[in-house]
């Protein structure tokens, strides 16, 4: 089969090579000894993390030369007794590795059907995104009807699913953006207001009334505003650090106007509790059908551009959802 192998780590630019190589074996995966799905994968999500691993900066640091890829769309080839899909279904599904290859290896309990509202495009884009902003909106973040949600990156990956998700439970949205492109983006996706990166959006927010919660896939100098930002109970969340520094935060900020910071570890969480995936993976799945969620897919690239897709990540001009389509 073909894939893509990252085989040094150089950098998104000369880190990744297409090769033909064995199709995986149903216990090959990454997270588990037992048998999995085999999946005929249609297409690839590209994320943060596949750029780190082409520098040997994530914490998931597999013995070169190996495949990258997190999550998959694509239709099942087989499956082990008792699982929930069956061969020919459509499915989504987590990899951890191995999904930027034309057949991928996925657990049982991380595969889902895909929706039949989605494509494969959009299918490639739901486990990873949007299990994560639900699980920071309603597990960490504690979200209620009416509430005010503050996202940055707003028109990426993570900030688009975040504004989707907490548009459907019944959140007023701002989306924080660098651009007019950025902002269509953010409004597609459902933002109430959309303010400027550039701009004074601390005071802007606060005009509005302030948030309740501010979901925070960036990090770096921006976090203590997003703080001066929130409403007295309000809840700061942080999911990542994609502008690459790590904040740091002065806790007397907390006791004086009584906020909070919670992280949102997705992985570190819900990968230890399957059945907590799976209840995930139904209420994102009511979302869908209910049309208030739908993925929003940016570039798509060719399995053989897996490294343009990296660079465009990696120059943070990405928009929604960047896959790779395989088949």
């Amino acid at each position: 089969m073909r894939a893509v192998q990252i085989t040094q780590l150089t950098g998104p630019e000369t880190a990744t090579q297409l090769v033909d190589v064995p199709e995986p074996a149903a216990r090959s995966h990454h997270l588990s000894s037992d048998e999995g799905v085999v999946i005929d994968v249609a297409a690839a999500g590209v994320s943060f993390p596949e750029v780190l691993q082409t520098r040997g900066a994530y914490q998931i640091k597999p013995e070169l030369p190996f495949i990258p890829g997190s999550e998959v769309s694509g239709i099942v080839r087989s499956a082990p007794a008792g699982a929930a899909v069956r061969p020919g279904d459509r499915v989504t599904a987590l990899t951890a590795l191995g999904g930027f290859a034309e057949v991928a290896v996925a657990p049982v309990p991380f595969t889902f059907a895909l929706p039949a509202q989605l494509d494969f495009r959009q299918g490639a884009g739901l486990i990873l995104n949007y299990h994560t902003v639900y699980f920071a909106l309603v597990t960490r973040g504690r979200l209620h009807r009416g509430e005010t949600v503050l996202v940055h990156g707003a028109a990426g990956g993570v900030g688009t699913a975040a504004l989707q998700v907490a548009k459907a439970l019944g959140a007023r949205t701002i989306a924080v953006v660098s651009t007019d492109a950025k902002e269509e983006v953010a409004r597609r996706a459902g933002a109430d207001h959309v303010l400027r990166s550039s701009g004074d959006w601390r005071e802007e927010t606060k005009a509005l009334g302030g948030a309740d919660i501010v979901l925070d896939p960036v990090g770096g100098d921006r976090f203590v505003d997003s703080l001066r930002a929130l409403r007295t109970g309000g809840r700061a969340l942080v999911v990542g650090f994609t502008e690459g520094s790590i904040p740091t935060v002065k806790v007397n900020r907390l006791l004086l106007s009584n906020i909070e910071v919670a992280g949102a570890g997705w992985g570190a969480y819900a990968l230890s509790r399957p059945e907590y995936m799976r209840d995930t993976a139904g209420a994102i799945a009511r979302l869908i059908e209910a049309g208030t969620v739908a993925p929003i897919v940016g570039a798509a690239f060719p399995l053989k551009d897996a490294a343009d897709a990296l660079k465009l990540i990696d120059a943070r001009v990405a928009t929604g959802k960047v896959v790779l389509e395989v088949r």
